[in-house]
């Protein structure tokens, strides 16, 4: 993630120079922006994965949802039984007077469900086919659409290359827009991925909005300031010239640094009692990490690509590795407890209702989770301490913020 992070900042000082980022410092909007919000209905007030309590959701005076498409289809044409209860999971939503914006497939999905590989030149039709299919079979029911998710990001891109990524959107996109009708269509970005927003400059001309996914001071130290999701905005609406949607953001509600004897202790359920002994013994620790975690060897044998020991412990999965939240790796005055979650919303939400570039924000996510989706351990707070409400949907605190926020946002 470190890494992730240093490249993509040499990648903005590189498609963005100085005085042309400088002289968006002040917000800023246009007709194509204002015009997008009126659309819409007026700035987007969203929500990650949601459960189906629409008068709950409401209550947050949340009124759009952000879904994953299903593949469609399965390696004969037939419509996957999936996407039929998808499609039926978000009629409920709308019946319960809450919008959908859906995310099409990842590169992947293509080739695991339908046997299409996008990197191959004879497969672009049917991906624009199947792009066109999701337009006119969703016209009734989503009000937004997101080409793929966080192209850049190598779990969600592989096996593409950015160049082949930045396509694989841009056809999407372009079979979409003549058929758009009042659907408003785009891509999105995990933080700013500048090379991602330079290859996607050929599309921009059927894009209705940029997303951008922001998560300020919760998985590394730099940058851990509340004014960063102003500047990452502004840095984007500057480079683009599209109105701009904040697709995720969000704050742990809890986790904390531990001890040596406590990292030793997780050390020792695998064989070892240092870091420095499992780098020695990794195929033992692997062994035994297979045993007793499944969710977390085939996280790590999917997602290494060299020495199993330097993935095991770089920054951001040591910290599921050892379960903890680092030290130094929060917003000021933010901590990451329940209050400090619902302060960082109520603080946050008006200041992004300001930018009148700005469509919406999608909260990221709507309740907590039993178990972490990258390690399987369910005392992991990096992916299980992100909602609005508790696994078993009671309102925290960060809900009622939420709500206050967003009820002064018209």
């Amino acid at each position: 993630m470190e890494a992730f992070i240093k490249d993509q900042i040499v990648a903005t000082l590189k498609h963005v120079p100085f005085h042309t980022a400088a002289s968006y410092c002040k917000p800023k909007t246009s007709p194509e922006a204002e015009a997008c919000r009126k659309k819409v209905g007026g700035f987007i007030k969203g929500i990650c994965h949601p459960n189906e309590d629409c008068e709950q959701i409401r209550g947050a005076g949340i009124r759009w949802t952000r879904e994953d498409i299903p593949f469609p289809f399965d390696k004969t044409g037939a419509i996957r039984e999936d996407y039929l209860h998808w499609k039926e999971k978000q009629k409920r939503y709308r019946a319960g007077k809450v919008r959908v914006m859906a995310v099409t497939p990842y590169p992947h999905d293509f080739i695991e469900h339908g046997g299409i590989d996008p990197r191959l030149p004879e497969n672009e039709a049917r991906v624009r086919e199947i792009a066109a299919f999701f337009i006119h079979d969703l016209k009734d029911i989503v009000e937004a659409i997101q080409i793929t998710n966080e192209m850049g990001v190598p779990r969600f891109t592989l096996p593409l290359t950015m160049d082949e990524a930045a396509r694989f959107i841009g056809v999407q996109l372009a079979a979409m827009h003549p058929h758009r009708g009042d659907i408003i269509i785009g891509y999105n970005s995990a933080g700013p991925q500048s090379d991602l927003h330079a290859k996607m400059r050929p599309w921009l001309q059927y894009c209705d909005y940029v997303g951008i996914d922001i998560y300020i001071g919760c998985f590394v130290s730099a940058g851990s300031w509340l004014q960063m999701f102003d500047l990452l905005l502004r840095y984007l609406w500057s480079m683009t010239g599209k109105p701009i949607i904040l697709t995720e953001f969000g704050y742990i509600s809890g986790g904390a640094p531990k001890s040596p004897a406590e990292k030793r202790a997780v050390l020792e359920r695998y064989g070892v009692r240092s870091e420095a002994e499992a780098r020695e013994k990794i195929d033992m620790v692997m062994d035994n990490i297979h045993l007793q975690n499944q969710k977390m060897w085939d996280y790590i044998t999917h997602n290494a690509s060299g020495s199993y020991a330097d993935f095991l412990f770089q920054l951001d999965f040591r910290n599921h590795f050892y379960s903890l939240m680092p030290e130094h790796t929060l917003i000021k005055g933010y901590p990451h407890t329940p209050h400090g979650q619902a302060d960082f919303y109520r603080d946050l939400l008006p200041r992004l209702a300001k930018l009148p570039f700005l469509v919406g924000a999608f909260v990221y996510c709507y309740a907590d989770s039993d178990k972490c989706y990258v390690c399987g351990q369910d005392d992991c707070p990096t992916e299980t301490r992100w909602g609005l409400v508790t696994c078993d949907h009671k309102e925290k605190p960060a809900y009622f913020a939420v709500r206050d926020a967003f009820s002064r946002i018209n």
